[in-house]
C-alpha cells in the first residue's frame, strides 16, 4: 500500500511539474522614436496561444515551462522573432522596426492582417495617422473627424455642422476622449475641421457597437483618440503651411528612453489674409475670425514598473465684427499613471479636467446697447483601471470611475440704451455619476471567443440649486410649474442606477472568415438641448434630474466577416438594431434660450434605429481604400408630437454611399479621391398655407413631423501628393500636398426654407441654403525632420 501511496505521489508531482507556467510580459514600441505600439499581437509560433498590446503597449502571455518560439507582429513593421526558453517569469520589451516597402506593397493599417477576422470586437473601426494623411481634404488639411465620417454606419448633417452622427444617434450621444478625457466640441471653424492635430494623433478607434464594460456615459459610439507620447529617441520636427491655417510639433527627449515630451500647436490666419481688403467704413473692420489649439504631452518611465503620463489641450475659435461676436473653446489635462503589480497584473489610473465653455456678444455701440452670454460645461473625474491576464485564454478588465458634472447652463446681462442693465443668471447644476465594471475575454476553444462583462452606473442630481416640480398637462403643451423646493449644497435631489450588461462573441470559420455578435446596454446621464438639425458652439446641455430620465439604450449587432487573398481584401456586413428609451424631444415651439423652467419645455419619448452596413476595404498594394454602404432608418415615438406615432429623426439618411481610394503612381507621387452620396436628411415642410393682408403664412395640415426630405447630398474631392526627393544623408523631409474639395461644382443643401416670392405675394419659393457651393482648391506644404 505504503509503494501504491508513493507511485500516486510522484504521478501528481510529475503532473503538476508538466503543467507548471509561466509568464512572457512586458512591452512592444517603435524602435525609431519609442511609441507604443497598439494591438501589436505577441503569440507562440505554430499555435493559436497568443494575445495583443493594450493602449500603453503593455502585454501578458502565460505559456508553459519549456522552449518557445514567440511571434511579434503588427502590418507596417517587420515581424519580430525571439528565441525563449521559460523556466521563470520574464519581463521584456520587444522594439520593432518599420518595413522598409516597396512601391508594390505599400500597407496602410496598424493591426494584424486578419485581426478583423480572428478579434471579438464587433462594430469596430481604426484607423492609422498614416492613412488619414492620404485622404483628401477641405483646403488640403487632414482631419480626422472627416476621416471617420467616411466609414459605414457615420454620418453627418452637412458642411458646417458640428460632430458626427452614428447610426442615427444625436450628436451628444458619442463619448469623444483624447488621451481619456472628454472633449464636448470636437470642431473648429463651425465643423470644417477638428480640434485633433494630425501631427499629434497616434490612434484613431471608434466603437460603435459591442462597446466593453469600460466604456460608458454615451449611448451610441465612442471615439477614442491617443496621442502620441514623444520621441523619446531623438528630437523630431513636424509642420505644415497651409491655405487657411499651418501648425508645428516638436518632439523630443528629455532623457532618453526614460523621459519625453510633445507640444503641437496650430493657428488659422483667415483674418490676416482678409485683413488688407477690408475698408476703413466695413461693418467688417476689425473683424475677427480664426481659431487656434494647442496640444501637449510629457511621459516619464520612473522604472520598470512605473511610468506617468500628463497630457493637456487648449484652443479656442474666435469669431466676430464690430457688431456681435462669438467664442468657443475646450481645455483637457489627464495624468495617467501605470503601474505593474505582477507579470499578469496590469493597472492605469487616469485623473481628469474638462472645461468647455462659450460666449456670445451683441452690442451697438451707438446707442450704448448691449447683449452677453456665457455658458460652460465642466467634469472632474478620476478612473482605476485594472487588467487581469488569468491565462493565455482569459483577460479580465475591472474598474471603476468617479465623474462630477459641473453646468452653467447661462449668465446673461443686457444694457438698453437709457443706461440699465438686467442680468439673467442661472443656478448652477451639479451630477455625480459613479460606476463600478467587471469583463472577461474569454476564449472558450480555439473558434470560439466570448467577451461578457457588467458596468453598473449609478448617478446622483444633488444640490445646491433648486429643483423645480410640474404638473401634467395635455400633450405637446408646456409643462406648468407646481412647485420649487430648495436643495443644500452636496444634497441629493434623485438618483438613478442602471446595470448595464455588455456581450460579444466571435466564432472563426476558418482561416478566413468568421461570424461576430454583440449586445449591449448604455446609459447616459446628459443630453443636447438644440431644436436644429445641426449642432452649433452655443448649444446648451442638460443632465439628468427629477424631471429627466437618463437616456438608455440597447443594441445588438451580428456580422459576417470574410477576408481574401491572403488577407489583402477585408470585406463585412454588419446587422444592426439599437432602441432607445427617454430620448430628449421638444414641445412644438420650445423656448430653451435663458430660460430656468426648460425642463418644463422638454417631453421624453423612444428611439429605434436599424439598419445594414457594408465594408470592403483593400489595405496592400499600389492601389489601397475602401468602399461602404449603409442603408438605414432612424424613427422616434414622442407622445402629442406626429399624431402619436413614428416619425423619421432628423438625423435618418436612408442610403450612404462612401468611397475613400488612394494609389502610389511613384514612390514620389500618390493620388487619392472620396466619393460621397447621402440621402436627403428629414424635415418639417409645410403643406398649404393662408394669406392674410398679402403675407404668406405656411402651415401643416396633417401635423406630422419631419414629413419631407432635402435633397441627396454627394461630392467629389480629388487629392494628390509630391514627396519630394529625400537625401539619405539628411533627415529633413518634405511634401506637397493639392486638393480640390467639391470637384463638379454641387451646390448641396444644408437646408430649405420658404418665403414669399419677391413681387408675386401669391406665390411662395423654397429657397435653398448651401454651406459650400463652389469647388475649393488648396494646397499644403508639409515638412519634417
Amino acid at each position: 500500500m505504503r509503494h501504491q501511496l508513493l507511485a500516486l505521489f510522484l504521478l501528481f508531482s510529475l503532473s503538476f511539474l508538466a503543467q507548471e507556467k509561466f509568464t512572457l510580459s512586458g512591452y512592444v514600441k517603435d524602435v525609431k522614436n519609442g511609441e507604443a505600439l497598439i494591438g501589436a499581437t505577441i503569440s507562440k509560433q505554430g499555435t493559436q496561444l497568443g494575445t495583443s498590446a493594450n493602449e500603453y503597449g503593455f502585454f501578458s502571455l502565460t505559456l508553459p515551462k519549456g522552449e518557445h518560439v514567440i511571434v511579434i507582429n503588427i502590418i507596417g513593421y517587420k515581424p519580430f522573432t525571439y528565441q525563449l526558453a521559460l523556466n521563470s517569469n520574464v519581463q521584456k520589451t520587444f522594439e520593432l522596426e518599420e518595413e522598409g516597402k516597396q512601391l508594390d506593397e505599400v500597407e496602410v493599417t496598424a493591426e494584424a492582417a486578419d485581426k478583423n477576422v480572428t478579434s471579438v470586437e464587433m462594430s469596430v473601426a481604426k484607423l492609422d495617422i498614416k492613412q488619414i494623411n492620404k485622404i483628401p481634404a477641405l483646403l488640403g488639411e487632414v482631419d480626422v473627424i472627416r476621416a471617420i465620417q467616411l466609414l459605414p454606419g457615420v454620418t453627418t448633417v452637412g458642411e458646417g455642422a458640428s460632430g458626427f452622427n452614428v447610426r442615427g444617434g444625436n450628436v451628444d450621444q458619442n463619448l469623444i476622449l483624447m488621451d481619456e478625457a472628454p472633449v464636448y466640441n470636437s470642431s473648429h471653424l463651425f465643423g470644417f475641421f477638428s480640434v485633433f492635430n494630425p501631427d499629434a494623433v497616434k490612434d484613431v478607434k471608434l466603437i460603435k457597437g459591442g462597446i466593453p464594460s469600460q466604456y460608458g456615459g454615451r449611448v451610441s459610439s465612442i471615439l477614442d483618440i491617443r496621442m502620441k507620447e514623444g520621441n523619446s529617441k531623438k528630437l523630431a520636427v513636424n509642420g505644415g503651411i497651409g491655405t487657411i491655417f499651418s501648425r508645428l510639433s516638436i518632439e523630443a527627449p528629455i532623457i532618453k528612453d526614460k523621459m519625453s515630451f510633445i507640444v503641437a500647436g496650430r493657428r488659422s490666419y483667415i483674418d490676416a489674409l482678409v485683413k488688407p481688403f477690408v475698408k476703413s467704413t466695413s461693418p467688417l473692420k476689425g473683424a475677427k475670425f480664426y481659431f487656434y489649439d494647442l496640444t501637449a504631452k510629457l511621459n516619464y518611465r520612473i522604472n520598470d514598473k512605473n511610468t506617468v503620463f500628463a497630457s493637456g489641450y487648449f484652443g479656442r475659435d474666435v469669431f466676430g465684427a464690430s457688431v456681435f461676436g462669438f467664442d468657443w473653446g475646450n481645455a483637457t489635462g489627464t495624468v495617467r499613471w501605470n503601474h505593474i503589480f505582477s507579470s499578469k497584473l496590469f493597472m492605469n489610473v487616469t485623473t481628469f479636467y474638462s472645461n468647455y465653455n462659450y460666449y456670445l456678444d451683441f452690442k451697438l455701440e451707438s446707442q450704448d446697447q448691449s447683449f452677453k452670454w456665457n455658458s460652460n460645461v465642466v467634469n472632474y473625474s478620476v478612473k482605476p483601471d485594472f487588467t487581469y491576464y488569468l491565462n493565455s485564454k482569459n483577460t479580465i478588465r475591472f474598474g471603476m470611475q468617479s465623474l462630477l458634472y459641473d453646468f452653467k447652463p447661462y449668465d446673461a446681462t443686457g444694457q438698453f440704451e437709457s443706461g440699465s442693465k438686467v442680468s439673467f443668471k442661472s443656478e448652477k447644476r451639479y451630477g455625480v455619476e459613479n460606476s463600478v465594471y467587471f469583463g472577461n475575454e474569454h476564449k472558450i476553444l480555439p473558434r470560439l471567443t466570448f467577451e461578457y462583462g457588467l458596468r453598473v452606473s449609478m448617478y446622483s442630481y444633488i444640490g445646491k440649486g433648486t429643483a423645480y416640480y410640474y404638473r401634467d398637462t395635455i400633450a405637446n403643451e408646456p409643462l406648468p410649474l407646481d412647485t420649487t423646493r430648495k436643495f443644500a449644497n452636496g444634497e441629493v435631489i434623485q438618483s438613478y442606477v442602471n446595470p448595464e450588461p455588455r456581450f460579444s462573441m466571435n466564432y472563426v470559420i476558418n482561416q478566413y472568415s468568421s461570424i461576430k455578435a454583440s449586445y449591449n446596454r448604455m446609459a447616459q446621464y446628459l443630453q443636447l438641448i438644440s431644436n436644429t438639425a445641426a449642432s452649433t458652439p452655443l448649444d446648451v446641455y442638460t443632465i439628468a434630474s427629477n424631471n429627466l430620465k437618463p437616456l438608455v439604450a440597447d443594441q445588438a449587432s451580428i456580422g459576417y466577416f470574410r477576408n481574401f487573398k491572403e488577407n489583402m481584401f477585408e470585406t463585412s456586413v454588419e446587422l444592426y438594431y439599437k432602441y432607445l428609451q427617454n430620448q430628449l424631444d421638444y414641445v412644438d415651439n420650445a423656448d430653451l434660450f435663458i430660460n430656468d423652467k426648460v425642463e418644463g419645455q422638454l417631453v421624453q419619448g423612444l428611439g429605434r434605429a436599424y439598419g445594414a452596413e457594408f465594408y470592403v476595404k483593400k489595405s496592400k498594394g499600389k492601389l489601397n481604400g475602401w468602399i461602404s454602404y449603409t442603408l438605414s432608418k432612424t424613427e422616434r415615438l414622442v407622445r402629442g408630437i406626429s399624431n402619436d406615432d413614428w416619425f423619421f429623426s432628423r438625423y435618418d439618411r436612408t442610403h450612404c454611399l462612401n468611397t475613400s481610394l488612394n494609389y502610389d503612381i511613384t514612390k514620389y507621387w500618390n493620388v487619392s479621391a472620396n466619393f460621397v452620396y447621402l440621402s436627403g436628411t428629414p424635415a418639417t415642410f409645410p403643406n398649404s398655407k393662408v394669406q392674410i393682408q398679402n403675407y404668406n403664412i405656411p402651415y401643416n395640415t396633417d401635423g406630422i413631423r419631419n414629413n419631407y426630405r432635402v435633397t441627396p447630398y454627394h461630392r467629389l474631392d480629388l487629392g494628390a501628393t509630391y514627396d519630394f526627393k529625400k537625401n539619405d544623408k539628411r533627415r529633413y523631409k518634405q511634401s506637397l500636398v493639392f486638393s480640390v474639395y467639391n470637384v463638379y461644382n454641387r451646390r448641396n443643401a444644408f437646408s430649405i426654407y420658404f418665403r414669399t416670392k419677391q413681387g408675386e405675394p401669391n406665390q411662395t419659393e423654397a429657397v435653398r441654403l448651401s454651406i459650400i457651393g463652389s469647388v475649393v482648391p488648396a494646397v499644403t506644404y508639409n515638412f519634417k525632420f
